[in-house]
């Protein structure tokens, strides 16, 4: 895969494992970058994300430009898109962690707090988990059934079913994945998901929505 790929680096991501995750699955041009300018010339871009909603946001809108290159590029342009964690959090229109923090909402929707239905469930929600394939919309063609590494305590809800592409379950059901268009987005960590993480990224770096 020689394409040029844009992985975001705004202080809020695990970015050398992403990095070297993507390589691993077959990527030969990535670009660890907070230059608008290379966001417009890449032809995949992966948003990373760990942390809080609020923090992952500000870091983000930080950069002059970078919000505006990336509506460019994904939107407007259709390129491939992924989002990683509070990184797919963000396609939100919202996120409700210490209050009311606006996201991208190219994926309308609420991030709020895994509610604790069973005493036994813990949050955050922590370790391996089976992903459930949805069979939505465009790009749910690239999850498929296994398990991955989960961890947070905050988790996307889209108010159209369409959009989910994967499930899972930590004491009710939580969305595990979101596509739209070229836009998919993850809760869990392929980086951290050892072999089905891996193929994951592979599927994502053929992708042709």
């Amino acid at each position: 895969m020689s394409e040029a790929i844009a992985l975001i680096d705004y202080g809020a991501g695990n970015l050398h494992s992403v990095h070297n995750a993507l390589k691993a699955a077959g990527a030969h041009h990535v670009s660890v970058t907070a230059d608008p300018k290379l966001v417009l010339g890449a032809k995949r871009i992966v948003l990373p994300g760990v942390g809080a909603f609020g923090a992952c946001r500000e870091g983000l809108w930080g950069i002059p430009g970078m919000v505006e290159a990336l509506e460019q590029r994904v939107l407007k342009d259709g390129v491939p898109f992924l989002g990683i964690c509070v990184g797919m959090q963000l396609l939100a229109t919202r996120g409700l962690e210490h209050g009311e923090t606006p996201g991208l909402g190219w994926i309308p929707g609420d991030v709020k707090l895994i509610e604790r239905t069973d005493p036994a469930i813990k949050i955050p929600h922590m370790g391996w988990n089976d992903v459930l394939h949805a069979h939505h919309g465009d790009g749910s063609e690239l999850i498929e059934e296994g398990e991955a590494y989960f961890l947070h305590s905050y988790h996307f809800r889209p108010e159209e079913g369409h959009d989910v592409a994967a499930m899972t379950d930590h004491g009710g059901g939580l969305v595990a994945a979101v596509a739209r268009d070229n836009i998919l987005g993850v809760q869990f960590h392929p980086e951290k998901s050892q072999k089905y993480g891996l193929d994951l990224l592979a599927r994502f770096l053929e992708w042709k929505p």
